[in-house]
Formats: C-alpha cells, structure tokens, sequence
C-alpha cells in the first residue's frame, strides 16, 4: 500500500515492504479494456482446471527506513539486489505486496527509458502531461517549460512523438521533466550512467540544485564517484534485505569491503540494443586463476571482454581502481600505447587484457571501475563499478623492517642510488 500525506520532517517512510514475484512469470505490466475482458474469460476457464502452483521470488523482504525532507540518498546493491523494484515502490509504478510506504509530497520519477512518456504523443504534450500528473496547473507547467526544454536540448524535436527518439533525447528530456516540475520527492535510477558524459555532469548538478533547495532525492547507480559527490546518507540491498542505512561513506566501504561483494568475475547479458556492451570483467592471479585476493608481491591481471553492435571509432576501454573511500589510484585505457585501437572497429566480440605490477597497489581493499568511452565527443557507452578486490600483505618495505604498515594508497619498490660526496657543494 503506498500512502501519501503531509508530515513535519519526513519525506519518505516505507514500514517491512516486500515484494513478490513468480519465479520464471512474466513481469507486472499496465491493461487496456481488451486484456481485461480477455484475463476474465481465462479467469472463468481456470476455476474448472487450476495449475500447479507456481515457485515464487521475494525481490524485496521486511524493508524499513525513514528519508527526511532534504536527505541526498544513494541506494546502492549488486545487481539483483532490489534497487530498481524499491523505486518502482516508491514511485508507484508497482504496489508492494506486504508493508506501507508513506509519501510526504510529490514523487517526480526517472526510472528505465520507456517509463513515464506516451510514445504517441510528442515531446511538448508529454511536458504537460507529466505536469498534470505531478498536480501541477498550467501555468505552473508554462512557467518551466523554457527551462526544460533548454535543459533538454531537444528545442528542433518538440513537437516530434517521443516514440522517434533516440534513447539519448528521451533521457535528457525524461530527466529535465522530472527535475523542473518540482517535485518534492525526485527519484532516479541508474538510467543517467549511460550517455552524454557532459549531460551527466549537468544532471548531477542538477539533483545538487534540488537537494540544496530542500528537496529530497533517491539516486541508485553504480557509480561510486557519483554517490560520493551527490549523497550525505546511503541504503545499502543485497539480495532484498536492507542492510544498513547510513552516511555515504560508512556505507560504502561496507558495500566495497564486504565478502558478497568480492566475487572474481562480473558477467552482462547480451544486449544488442546497446551500441557497445561490457560482458564479462574477470580477476585473475599471477598464476591465471580467478580470484579476488592478490599478494602484494605478485602481478594480477584483469580481462575485459565486450561486444561492439555498432561500427564505432575513437572508443576505447578504460579502467580504474579506488580505494573503498572512492579515491582514485590510478587510471589507464587500452588505447594509452596502442592508439590504433581509436580506429574504426568492426561489430563482434572482444577481449582486452591489462596486468597491474607486483609491489604496486599498497596492502587494502580497493574496488575496480571499468567503462568504454568515446573520447571525442565524450560519450559513455557503458560503466561497471561493484567489483572488489584485496591486496594481501606480503611484503610492504615497512612491514618487512618495522612490522607496521607504511601510509599510501601506492606502495612501489623504487631504486635509489646512494654515493659518498668527497667534495660537497653547499652553499
């Protein structure tokens, strides 16, 4: 049940909200009078003969928190976790099957492309009819309306039926509706991590502008950078259960350094829709296992396999590992020394390898960041973030002599040249 009223200083309750699934069934989805009629009929039919009953899937089970007006949060959770279907409840695209879940204002929603717009109708009318849903009058849709649509920038695609746009211009225009019609609640999903990396700066600090004017935002992604700069409290899911809500950065280091979280491997669908596609990140030891652990001393290497839909040019996969803090160690894409991959690329199926040094990375937990990008413009093609990893200690030059550890996200055995000075030059 999704209720929604006016309290003091709670934005957002939700009371041991599960959801429930048929295991292998199909997907909730909207009924026009035809499919009603028709599921009576078959509704009639079944009494007489009634199937084995189906096995079923908790998506989500006893969730509970509170968001207070004004609160940035992220939610964050492997895939599988729960994240898109606690939005859905929230937004109320879909109803729980057990709990409450208390609204205090209006809910302004981007979720996966597709939701929220009519196909049919053009850029314009779905302003407005984004508008009327939201509770707004007219005017107060006119009165936004400039600004969306410059936010948007789909000015010469307005009077266009949203169903001929690319999946670029339905996001941008998705997002600017849903953060312009001031919504006291504005929920996004990990749509915005895809694109136009200069609109994806503009988006988070756009949310920045709502949550500053003291508005409450939910924001699910897997980008930790983002989370980091945009969210001052974090929801952590794993496999439907609320772990723990908290500040962004307890929470995160939980996130990274928990053992769910440390897996050898991270596998993608196949997903022809998608211009390029990362399918498969794997961790391997200097002895080519698969494993999430690393001695300190010994190379590792990380395999990145991806499949190209669509003849590209200027692309390139890059990489980058951070601590549990989100601070980077360092960056490096394929393209840094062989440049000929910035060439056109044909469509199939590739793998890319990268071995870090031993005696590199210093003793920790640190998480990886993997995506492929166009450089010129800069557009992202797709970005993974979840995947920890643990170097061991075995070794560090300060363990070795002291036995404590020396500070330092970088730990290199670099060679020094020392010599005895006869005659110095001292001023």
């Amino acid at each position: 049940m999704c209720v929604v009223s006016m309290s003091n200083n709670i934005a957002i309750r939700v009371s041991h909200i599960g959801k429930k699934y048929p295991l292998g069934g199909s997907q909730e989805k909207y009924l026009t009078l035809r499919d009603t009629i028709v599921n009576s009929v078959k509704a009639s039919v079944k009494r007489f003969h009634r199937p084995p009953p189906s096995e079923e899937f908790w998506a989500l089970k006893d969730v509970s928190f509170d968001v207070e007006k004004g609160e940035v949060v992220g939610i964050i959770g492997r895939n599988g976790a729960g994240k898109s279907t606690l939005l859905k409840m929230l937004s109320r695209i879909t109803t729980p099957t057990e709990g409450t879940i208390e609204l205090h204002g209006r809910v302004g929603s981007l979720l996966e492309v597709g939701t929220g717009f009519h196909p049919e109708m053009t850029g314009r009318e779905n302003i407005f009819l984004n508008g009327s849903i939201l509770g707004m009058k007219k005017t107060e849709i006119e009165e936004k309306f400039d600004e969306i649509v410059k936010f948007a920038e789909v000015e010469k695609f307005l009077d266009t039926p949203v169903k001929r746009y690319s999946s670029g211009m339905y996001v941008r225009l998705a997002f600017a509706v849903a953060a312009h019609l001031e919504p006291e609640i504005l929920v996004v999903d990990e749509v915005l991590a895809v694109g136009d990396a200069g609109f994806q700066k503009k988006c988070l600090g756009k949310m920045g502008e709502v949550a500053m004017e003291g508005r409450t935002v939910l924001f699910v992604s897997h980008n930790m950078g983002s989370i980091h700069s945009l969210c001052n409290q974090c929801i952590l899911l794993d496999q439907g259960h609320l772990i723990e809500k908290g500040s962004t950065n307890s929470i995160i280091s939980q996130y990274i350094s928990s053992s769910s979280n440390k897996c050898n491997e991270y596998i993608q669908p196949h997903n022809p829709e998608k211009p390029i596609n990362l399918r498969r990140i794997s961790l391997l030891n200097a002895e080519g296992k698969s494993s999430h652990e690393f001695r300190f001393d010994e190379h590792f290497q990380i395999c990145v396999e991806y499949e190209i839909n669509k003849p590209v040019i200027d692309c390139s996969v890059w990489l980058g590992i951070r601590t549990v803090e989100g601070i980077v160690a360092f960056e490096t894409a394929e393209s840094d020394i062989d440049d000929y991959l910035l060439n056109e690329r044909e469509v199939g199926y590739y793998k890319s390898d990268f071995k870090c040094p031993p005696k590199w990375l210093n003793a920790g937990n640190f998480y990886l960041v993997v995506g492929i990008a166009k450089w010129h413009p800069p557009i992202s093609y797709d970005r993974i973030d979840t995947l920890g990893f643990s170097i061991l200690n075995t070794g560090t030059p300060e363990k070795l002599r002291t036995g404590y550890d020396r500070h330092g996200i970088l730990q290199p055995f670099l060679k020094w040249e020392c010599s005895k000075v006869s005659n110095p030059e001292i001023i």
